[in-house]
């Protein structure tokens, strides 16, 4: 797949420096960006005035909390599944105490660079991870399914027709379902601290790093993915992590909201998203599912992209 350049990403993305109005601010400065993007929407509005049919679309907007897919989307959010996010967010800070506080306790000081390796490995893991649950959420199944649809692939097609709803979302509704995958694995990780002697917890204090690590990374991977859409407000130290691409940066993740939204799903630290591009990873997966199976890739999410009025 071709590398995006910055024109196609403006022309067939939201910009989100201006989340409501699907168009660039009004700005006194020469932004070759901002001039390219007001280009492109001058364009597209050009055409549409031509013919009837397409002055309809003009007055709906592609993306934001107006598009009428994303309203739709996010009224499914449901009482229960605000309960059970509740409940999961709470029990996995419960469980991230204990481990931490575990771990500090058999820390040891010739094993600083083990843990420091394993961590780092815990930390690509859950990047990867990341990749493949977006990819898997993004590509295929329907909002339609049981128990799935309406209540983890829903915030997945919502997010893309508007980007920037993860930004008003409260910390319950935008980590709720990563804590929860975090539950087992923290719990199981507590549990083999109270099982192990303190002999065997030191053998293995790489693998129980990795796996804190991978663990930790993986719950919070929704809010790294919320702060990549947000442009204003961002604690300093946020902003020097993502400057350093320690975790996932704002430009580096608009490379995926370039529809159709098929590359670049990697959004933990978004490090292996180049490596699995060049590998075509994604795509060559979505040939053989669509050779054996017929199933089109990101099926669903085109359709709820087409409902403009």
């Amino acid at each position: 797949m071709a590398a995006k350049s910055d024109k196609e990403i403006l022309a067939n993305s939201m910009y989100e420096d201006d989340p409501n109005g699907n168009s660039a601010p009004t700005t006194t400065e020469e932004d070759p960006s901002m001039e390219c993007h007001n280009a492109v929407v001058a364009a597209e509005a050009t055409t549409t005035k031509n013919t009837t049919t397409a002055a309809a679309t003009t007055t709906s907007p592609r993306w934001g909390p107006q598009n009428k897919g994303a309203q739709e989307l996010a009224s499914l959010y449901s009482p229960g599944k605000r309960a059970q996010e509740i409940i999961c967010v709470y029990t996995c800070i419960g469980l991230m105490i204990i481990n931490l506080t575990l771990i500090l306790k058999h820390m040891r000081w010739e094993r600083i660079s083990v843990a420091f390796v394993s961590a780092l490995c815990g930390i690509i893991t859950a990047d990867f991870a990341s990749g493949v649950v977006h990819w898997a959420a993004d590509t295929w199944g329907s909002v339609e399914l049981p128990l799935i649809g309406k209540n983890f692939l829903r915030p997945f097609r919502e997010h893309h027709l508007d980007p920037t709803s993860i930004t008003r979302h409260d910390f319950i509704e935008t980590n709720g379902d990563n804590f929860m995958v975090g539950i087992p694995i923290l719990g199981y990780l507590a549990h083999y601290f109270y099982a192990k002697s303190s002999i065997e917890i030191q053998l293995n204090f790489g693998w129980i790093s990795y796996v804190f690590l991978c663990s930790i990374f993986v719950v919070m991977t929704n809010q790294i993915h919320k702060w990549s859409h947000t442009y204003w407000g961002l604690p300093r130290w946020v902003l020097f992590l993502q400057s350093c691409h320690i975790i996932l940066p704002r430009k580096h993740h608009r490379i995926h909201h370039v529809a159709p939204h098929e590359t670049y799903f990697c959004i933990t630290t978004g490090w292996l998203n180049w490596p699995l591009e060049r590998l075509r990873f994604w795509s060559t997966f979505e040939l053989i599912i669509e050779h054996f199976t017929g199933l089109k890739p990101r099926d669903d999410d085109m359709k709820w992209a087409k409902k403009l009025t």
